[in-house]
């Protein structure tokens, strides 16, 4: 009896190492058994889960709007209202915001799987990326109403709102993949990750139009990866009153480049490790 190439197990140097890239889509099938589980756990009976995805950026809203909006009587761009401006930003904000800190701890949560089973390690916290996604779509649902309630309509730019999505996510996969290994190594890096999300929040034009920034400060300004993918959702969703400064667009994307590529290295560095260290 013949056995297929499926069934042959075959043994030689470096072969991992060769076939990394093709086995993450040999193995795409236990990347969604992952994100499945992770949306299962966040969603399936429970209120909260649902809850915490429409709480948390309205909250953040309201309180920017009062903040900025308010008191401290900021621009907004054109004609756009204030909550707009701001739920337009935090929609990208808090993509990106989960996706990291989901997979900056992904590893540590799934050792006993990695301790059994060979399997592309970076799997675990690009699964992390579906509860993230998830979230977005449940905001989204709530700019869709804000909008109509303000009377405001998307034009032809919303065609590149996936496009921006994408970036989002990009540019939190990069980080994530680099925080996740170290965490691995270092455990109290972990509590570390919180303060540094805190703080991007802060310093990206969430709060307030990056249109504010003195021009000789823009082109820096973009250094910032999320200050691309916030100015490219409120181009996306509120039209012409909203623009893209594109010398800072295209530094934001070429740092969402860096950390990719800086991101899948040194987590593949450290990758050999895991199963001992975790």
């Amino acid at each position: 009896m013949t056995k297929s190439n499926e069934d042959v197990l075959i043994l030689e140097a470096g072969r991992i190492e060769k076939h990394y890239w093709l086995d993450l889509w040999r193995y795409r099938e236990l990347f969604l058994i992952l994100a499945w589980r992770d949306i299962s756990v966040r969603y399936k009976q429970t209120v909260i889960g649902v809850a915490w995805a429409i709480i948390r950026p309205v909250m953040t809203m309201v309180v920017f709007t009062v903040i900025f909006g308010k008191l401290a009587k900021l621009p907004s761009d054109g004609n756009t209202p204030y909550a707009l401006l701001v739920f337009a930003a935090m929609l990208p904000w808090s993509l990106f915001s989960t996706a990291l800190s989901d997979a900056s701890n992904s590893i540590i949560g799934n050792t006993n799987l990695i301790s059994k089973v060979y399997f592309p390690r970076a799997i675990i916290p690009t699964a992390t990326i579906a509860t993230a996604f998830i979230d977005f779509l449940i905001s989204f649902f709530i700019m869709v109403l804000l909008m109509f309630y303000y009377h405001v309509l998307p034009g032809w730019h919303i065609l590149f709102l996936p496009l921006f999505v994408l970036i989002a996510l990009l540019a939190s996969i990069g980080p994530g993949l680099w925080i996740t290994a170290l965490n691995v190594k270092y455990r109290d890096f972990r509590y570390v990750v919180p303060f540094i999300v805190q703080f991007g929040l802060y310093i990206s034009p969430v709060g307030f139009s990056s249109s504010i920034v003195p021009d000789k400060w823009r082109f820096l300004y973009g250094l910032n990866p999320l200050v691309g993918v916030i100015d490219g959702f409120r181009w996306c969703l509120l039209g012409g009153n909203s623009r893209i400064y594109f010398p800072s667009f295209i530094l934001s994307l070429g740092i969402v480049a860096f950390f990719m590529w800086f991101g899948v290295s040194e987590f593949r560095k450290m990758e050999k490790s895991f199963a001992d260290l975790a």
